[in-house]
């Protein structure tokens, strides 16, 4: 008999919650979000929960966003992904470290090169979140005057992709010999120069680092638009998914492995993970009231700030009590904005409305007690909805406490979470297979062909 399905679990770390109002409930750390001493401890109690992953998304500029709501954010100040990770690769050995890096704004020898550089210094737990960067207010940081086109930017990127693999495997895993009798370090001939001219990029490696512990860093995905599915489905082996109910989730499940299938990829080589924010309680009613409390904390000036940037449109000219305009197409993340809409019309939700569900967390929300969680956590996973979760915290330190002291225990009871990891690498605890050298693997090199 196969073994049961069990959930792969990531926790969304940056920032620390998603939710507008979490730096100001009761008890939560305010400086969470900038506090390296904060940070080391819920990693150290993540490791001890057996999460997956340790996740840090990033924004490439102060958000874009008005002063008034600007002033009431905790992501206005936030640590460099590479720099936090390197750290606390130092204080665990289990959990996986993934950050997001922009194949817009950056340069792919730099990314190959920092993420390489994270697999080895922590043992083989690096992931790629592989993100275009949708904001106009970056653009600016990087000499443009304006953001580039988002089908350009996922060509882009899935160029980007083939470069940055390509690097990590410029040496074969057995390229050092470090020969101290002859005084060969390494072996040419294991060696390969990249030569990459494309469409966007010009890249000649080899890359100046050794082979990643494994293979290459875990590659993660999180976009929901057609072109975005179609990226995960030629290069993720985890998506972070948007998240919604449960049938959307299975469609968008479905949607994507199915194009995995099409073009030949192994549908299991790839986990979704829907972000959902938990919010535990004793009884489902504290956990409700907690979850009001916590909403009743997000302002209005923050609310349609949230909201002008998932719609990639200012709405705040309009009157707040009215329905929402007609919005035009953007640049901006179209899964997001397409979601907003379409609950703006379903709901008949006025702009006031729709800024509070934007400030305060409009996505997949488990709001109840240990037992209600799992049980709708056991649902989605049997339903095919997901591999699991990228979990969000309402407010640190107590929820993510309370998920891994109540939540876990109860998925552990239930067969559907690990009692321990399964290997020291991220890819073996996730279930995901150490890719090929395309180079310098004879498999792999007959694939090709």
């Amino acid at each position: 008999m196969s073994a049961k399905k069990q959930l792969k679990l990531g926790a969304f770390m940056r920032p620390v919650s998603i939710h507008t109002g979490a730096w100001r409930y009761p008890g939560a750390f305010a400086d969470a979000n900038f506090n390296f001493a904060h940070l080391k401890r819920f990693i150290t109690k993540l490791e001890a929960g057996k999460f997956d992953a340790f996740f840090m998304a990033d924004h490439l500029a102060v958000l874009n966003m008005p002063v008034n709501a600007l002033k009431r954010s905790h992501t206005v100040t936030s640590f460099e992904p590479f720099t936090l990770l390197s750290a606390l690769a130092a204080v665990t050995e289990h959990i996986g470290l993934m950050a997001t890096a922009s194949t817009t704004y950056d340069e792919p020898y730099h990314i190959a090169r920092r993420f390489a550089s994270l697999d080895h210094i922590s043992g083989g737990r690096a992931g790629w979140n592989i993100v275009t960067t949708a904001n106009p207010d970056a653009a600016l940081n990087f000499g443009l005057d304006e953001e580039i086109d988002h089908d350009e930017r996922y060509a882009r990127a899935r160029e980007f992709y083939d470069v940055v693999t390509g690097l990590w495997d410029s040496f074969a895993d057995d390229a050092f010999v470090r020969d101290v009798e002859s005084g060969i370090y390494f072996d040419p001939e294991r060696m390969h120069v990249l030569a990459h001219k494309g469409k966007y990029l010009s890249v000649r490696g080899p890359l100046n680092i050794a082979r990643p512990i494994q293979g290459w860093p875990v590659i993660v995905q999180a976009g929901a638009s057609e072109a975005g599915r179609q990226l995960a489905a030629e290069t993720a082996e985890l998506v972070f998914a948007a998240g919604g109910n449960l049938e959307a989730s299975r469609a968008f499940y479905a949607d994507v492995k199915g194009r995995m299938a099409k073009i030949g990829r192994d549908p299991d080589g790839m986990k979704i993970l829907p972000g959902a924010l938990v919010v535990v309680g004793d009884t489902d009613d504290e956990a409700k009231a907690k979850r009001a409390h916590l909403d009743s904390l997000v302002h209005y000036d923050s609310g349609i700030a949230s909201l002008n940037g998932m719609l990639g449109y200012d709405v705040s000219g309009f009157d707040p009590d009215g329905p929402l305009p007609e919005i035009p197409p953007t640049n901006a993340s179209q899964s997001a904005r397409d979601r907003i809409v379409s609950a703006a019309r379903r709901d008949n939700l006025t702009i006031r409305q729709l800024a509070s569900r934007a400030g305060s967390f409009s996505g997949t929300a488990f709001v109840g007690t240990p037992a209600s969680i799992a049980d709708e956590m056991q649902r989605w996973l049997e339903s095919e909805a997901c591999d699991g979760f990228n979990v969000m915290f309402p407010f640190l330190p107590e929820g993510l406490d309370d998920f891994v002291d109540k939540v876990i225990p109860e998925l552990q009871a239930r067969g559907l979470f690990r009692r321990e990891y399964e290997g020291a690498t991220l890819r073996e605890n996730l279930g995901l297979p150490r890719p090929a050298n395309r180079f310098f693997d004879a498999a792999a090199r007959v694939a090709a062909e």
